[in-house]
């Protein structure tokens, strides 16, 4: 993530901090300094925020190590204002498996809240809850009630979530994966609206977890859509043949010759009829700044990059794709380049795809996949299932 740095690591998880987060201690610092006009009232604000962000950390990580329980690995965990993001390699595919990834980030919260309890309890440390507030009360209690609420408001069954992921899996167990999504999304559509409701008469900050809660639901439904449209079909399907290569005794301005003929972005770079490289624009205007047109375009070609075989499927390219800084991914068939995918091009497949299913929902038609088998099909040189209905491709992979 963008404005993000390392911090650490746990359980072979790398933590980060978003610069965000630095503000909102730099914010809770001067909150405590008005309430309390002391050096000790600030440090014990910052120390109570620090903790209850530790808790965050420690839910996230609940996550995780559920998710490795299942072969899904973690990339990182980032620190933000309003909580903290687990990325994920990918998502579990069985209901059982999200049911309980799901599930242990809140028990983690419930398992901090009893441990406190149990300390409170023991010491008796209780005081009435109306003597607690933001700077004052016991810090103790404060992170209990912290705790509590984290995992009650994970439990709400809408995306972004975890009850949202709980209440998928649970209909997943009952229906495809894909309707599952697609009700639990609405579901938790109609809570945002609630929320919303509530918030224009009671708390403003219930419209601010409305709109949160309707853009994560949108963002899921989207993702599982374009998964599902996606899955099962090779990337020959959905791939450019007409488009242009560069050799390696071109120059620079052989490159410039070609991004004025059309509209193409990156070139591969090949020998032989193997690729060697990517030329990307970005790459293209800065040595072109640097050296001019006469520059050999293997000086400044990327020579680290992904390459997708003509048979793998479409769903992988584009989980690949989106995890590269690349935008343009080579094709190949035994080795020799056969093709590209780019992002844009994945987005005009889905439309194109969303047009065919709307015309021939039960046709059955046989289509052709370049240089490849003829596929029953309702759409384009694939099994068929069911499509995105828009040009939104925006997976969320994080719980």
């Amino acid at each position: 993530m963008k404005w993000s740095w390392k911090v650490g690591q746990l359980a072979g998880i790398e933590l980060r901090i978003h610069a965000t987060f630095v503000l909102l201690l730099g914010w809770v610092w001067a909150s405590y300094w008005i309430a309390g006009k002391s050096m000790e009232a600030m440090l014990a604000g910052v120390g109570f925020i620090v903790a209850l962000f530790a808790c965050v950390v420690l839910h996230e990580m609940g996550h995780a190590l559920a998710a490795r329980k299942f072969g899904i690995q973690t990339r990182d965990i980032t620190l933000l204002p309003i909580g903290d993001v687990a990325r994920l390699e990918r998502m579990p595919e069985e209901p059982r498996q999200e049911l309980w990834v799901a599930l242990a980030g809140p028990a983690v919260n419930a398992a901090i809240a009893a441990l406190l309890g149990g300390w409170l309890a023991l010491t008796h440390g209780w005081a009435p809850f109306s003597q607690l507030s933001v700077v004052s009360g016991s810090p103790v209690e404060s992170l209990l009630l912290a705790n509590f609420s984290l995992a009650l408001f994970n439990l709400i069954p809408a995306f972004p979530m975890d009850g949202g992921r709980v209440l998928r899996a649970v209909l997943a167990s009952r229906m495809t994966f894909a309707r599952a999504t697609r009700m639990a999304a609405s579901t938790g559509q109609a809570l945002a609206m609630v929320f919303g409701f509530v918030g224009l008469f009671t708390n403003p900050i219930l419209l601010f977890i409305g709109l949160f809660v309707w853009i994560g639901a949108s963002q899921e439904a989207g993702a599982v859509q374009t998964r599902s449209a996606l899955s099962g079909t090779p990337a020959q399907a959905a791939m450019l043949t007409d488009f242009e290569e560069l050799q390696s005794s071109d120059t620079l301005a052989d490159a410039v010759r070609l991004t004025l003929r059309g509209s193409q972005h990156d070139f591969p770079v090949l020998v032989a009829g193997r690729v060697t490289g990517i030329l990307t624009r970005t790459d293209l205007l800065v040595a072109l700044a640097a050296y001019g047109q006469d520059h050999p375009v293997t000086a400044v070609m990327r020579r680290e990059f992904l390459i997708a075989e003509s048979t793998e499927m479409l769903e992988i390219v584009f989980q690949r794709l989106q995890e590269c800084e690349c935008h343009t991914m080579p094709v190949v068939r035994d080795g020799r380049l056969v093709g590209l995918i780019t992002m844009d091009n994945l987005g005009e497949y889905l439309l194109i795809e969303a047009a065919l299913q709307k015309r021939e929902p039960r046709s059955g038609l046989v289509r052709r996949v370049p240089n490849g088998d003829p596929v029953f099909s309702g759409g384009i040189g694939r099994s068929s299932k069911p499509v995105a209905t828009g040009d939104q491709i925006n997976p969320h992979l994080t719980l």
